[in-house]
């Protein structure tokens, strides 16, 4: 199967030639293949973000391979892969990056760990597989080649996964870990709209009043808001602020969302 598309996604930032490098190499050996750059901010280094990104874009992407970068562990053991799901290919490291946005596609059917060295680049940098591996592997499965060609089969349980992000939930309210701040500094939770479900029109968010609303007008100018947001998660924001900024949070960090006293 050809895919007329490859979507990108890496924590490289835009003020280097590393994102122009990767496309380089997708132009050169899959040249009428176009690619959507999703995202090349990811916070460097921050997997969960970039999983997290990742996994809430793929399911509006046209059917095509999703290559992801973001790789602490670059040149160690950790394993080059490309997984197969019925909605699209992944390619990219095997640091748990890739298995929540295969899931969002329909989940796992295969994953091989990429080992062919015809398919990547004749040499082969220890520190930018992004051009040198996950590019020219990606080219080649837009084109056509079977993924078997790509490295031996692995079983896909043994592809690692991330832990699970912390949420309790009671009768008063509920705790969710940080999942992402977005560019406006909205703060999305690992809770499903059913931690909300019932709860009164003013809750108590890490010790702030805020109103439980649909949108970011519900709540007066600088108040905060808990609602449901595009991805289908919790998340808080200030109306015409930074809810960050407000609570004092960042990715990782539990967040209490409680009725008022």
């Amino acid at each position: 199967m050809t895919f007329g598309w490859v979507s990108f996604t890496t924590d490289y930032g835009l003020s280097d030639g590393f994102v122009a490098a990767c496309h380089g190499v997708l132009a050169r050996l899959a040249p009428r293949v176009r690619v959507i750059d999703v995202t090349h901010l990811v916070p460097p280094t921050d997997v969960r973000h970039g999983a997290a990104v990742l996994a809430q874009t793929v399911p509006y992407l046209p059917p095509a391979v999703h290559v992801a970068v973001v790789d602490p562990g670059v040149g160690t053991s950790r394993r080059g892969v490309a997984v197969e799901a019925p909605g699209g290919l992944l390619v990219g490291p095997d640091n748990g990056l890739l298995v929540p946005a295969a899931e969002a596609l329909g989940g796992i059917r295969a994953a091989v760990e990429l080992t062919n060295p015809e398919w990547l680049a004749p040499e082969v940098s220890r520190t930018f597989h992004g051009r040198d591996v996950f590019a020219p592997v990606a080219a080649r499965l837009a084109g056509g080649a079977p993924l078997a060609g790509a490295g031996p089969a692995i079983d896909p349980a043994d592809l690692v996964r991330l832990p699970e992000p912390a949420l309790e939930v009671t009768p008063a309210g509920f705790t969710a870990e940080v999942l992402t701040v977005d560019h406006f500094g909205n703060v999305q939770l690992a809770a499903p709209p059913s931690a909300l479900a019932g709860r009164p029109a003013t809750l108590r968010v890490g010790g702030h009043e805020a109103v439980h609303g649909r949108t970011f007008g519900d709540a007066p100018p600088g108040q905060l808001v808990v609602y449901v947001d595009s991805a289908g998660r919790v998340a808080v924001a200030v109306n015409g602020g930074r809810a960050a900024d407000r609570l004092g949070v960042r990715p990782g960090d539990p967040v209490p969302v409680r009725h008022p006293d």
